[in-house]
């Protein structure tokens, strides 16, 4: 899998912050989870470690990816790609 752009990686996840805060029903299961707030939503907007959260908590479910890629024209492995690519989200090696 080869991760997306740093910059292009950003811009999918505010896209995927911008899908979540439209769901009535996935919304506050994300803050429930993340203990996030409306307010921290809006400061931390554009923090690349706050977006990779938002896209850690979509890609647990492969029917929010589902819903999200389709929503949005991406194909359903670009989340995982755009994760890769943000703060955290290199592939562990254990060897």
């Amino acid at each position: 899998m080869t991760p997306l752009a740093r910059d292009s990686a950003e811009v999918l996840a505010i896209e995927a912050l911008v899908w979540l805060t439209t769901d009535d029903e996935l919304l506050p299961v994300f803050l429930g989870s993340t203990g996030a707030g409306i307010d921290d939503i809006r400061a931390r907007a554009q923090d690349p470690e706050f977006l990779a959260s938002v896209l850690d908590f979509i890609l647990m479910d492969d029917a929010w990816v589902g819903a999200f890629c389709g929503a949005n024209n991406y194909a359903m492995d670009f989340p995982m790609r755009a994760r890769a690519a943000l703060p955290g989200g290199a592939a562990v090696n254990w060897t």
